[in-house]
C-alpha cells in the first residue's frame, strides 16, 4: 500500500489531457484526468460500453449530453453518473487552472 495524492505530477501548459489509471480490477477502472482548457472535438461524442461516475475535484467544466438541451456545468465537488451508451462530450474545461476529474468506470 502506497500513499499518493491526486495532485501529484501535474505540470502546466498541457498540450494534451493527462489520463492516469489509478486502479483497475475486474470491471472497475478508476482514472485521474487532468485538463487545461481542453474539450472534445466538435464532431466527437463519447459512447461508452460501461457506466461512468465522475467527480470534479478542481477547476470547472461543461458537459453536453445528447438529447439534453441544457449543458451540465460542473464545479469542484459536483459529480454525475453517466449511463452506458449515453452519448456525451466535454464542451469546455477551465483555461485558468487545471481541471482534475476522478472517473470511475464500472
Amino acid at each position: 500500500m502506497n500513499r499518493r495524492s491526486i495532485f501529484d505530477n501535474i505540470t502546466s501548459g498541457l498540450e494534451m489531457e493527462i489520463i492516469n489509471t489509478l486502479v483497475h480490477s475486474g470491471p472497475v477502472r478508476i482514472e485521474r484526468i487532468v485538463s487545461e482548457g481542453h474539450n472534445s472535438p466538435e464532431d466527437f461524442w463519447y459512447d461508452q460500453d460501461q457506466p461512468e461516475w465522475v467527480i470534479l475535484i478542481q477547476g470547472s467544466a461543461t458537459l453536453e449530453v445528447e438529447g439534453r438541451t441544457e449543458p451540465v456545468e460542473l464545479r469542484p465537488g459536483d459529480y454525475v453518473n453517466i449511463p452506458a451508451r449515453c452519448r456525451h462530450r466535454v464542451a469546455r474545461t477551465d483555461e485558468s487552472q487545471h481541471t482534475i476529474w476522478l472517473a470511475v468506470y464500472y
